[in-house]
């Protein structure tokens, strides 16, 4: 089954790439690799998570962040290749989360994302990952997702 056949059977949408906040551009291609640039759990244009996990919200809304923020990942890389279809492995995901003293549970946040991306792709989506706890984020969002992918020739 396609990668997209199986998104639209999930129920979900792959956005448009959100609009960089800054001074950059939502992902780069670099021969057969396309690397995000960190993506934040924006939904039609508003931030549906801010605010620390461990103080203002749980590990459940951290993980729908999470999800949330590789769905954006998804559509900054279809933005440059047309077709998740074109995705031959996720390669790595590094997660940033928005993290109160003493919280200690970045990994399971982070597997938001990670979950999402292998039910989509399957042992394709197996991936390197890095979940970091920081202690605050652009426009004070929960979690912030990069990803690397190798897409197919």
């Amino acid at each position: 089954m396609s990668f997209e056949k199986k998104i639209k059977e999930m129920g979900i949408n792959i956005p448009e790439a959100p609009k960089p906040v800054a001074a950059y551009v939502s992902a780069v291609k670099i021969d057969n690799y396309i690397y995000t640039a960190g993506q934040i759990p924006f939904v039609d244009g508003e931030l549906k998570y801010k605010g620390k996990l461990g103080k203002d919200l749980s590990i459940e809304e951290g993980y729908e962040a999470a999800k949330i923020c590789a769905i954006n990942c998804l559509g900054a890389i279809k933005s440059l290749i047309g077709s998740l279809d074109n995705i031959e492995r996720v390669v790595k995901v590094t997660g940033f989360v928005n993290s109160a003293g003493g919280f200690n549970q970045q990994p399971k946040v982070v597997n938001g994302a990670s979950e999402f991306l292998g039910q989509v792709f399957g042992e394709t989506g197996s991936h390197a990952r890095s979940a970091v706890g920081v202690n605050e984020l652009p426009m004070d969002a929960a979690v912030e997702i990069e990803m690397i992918v190798k897409v197919k020739d």
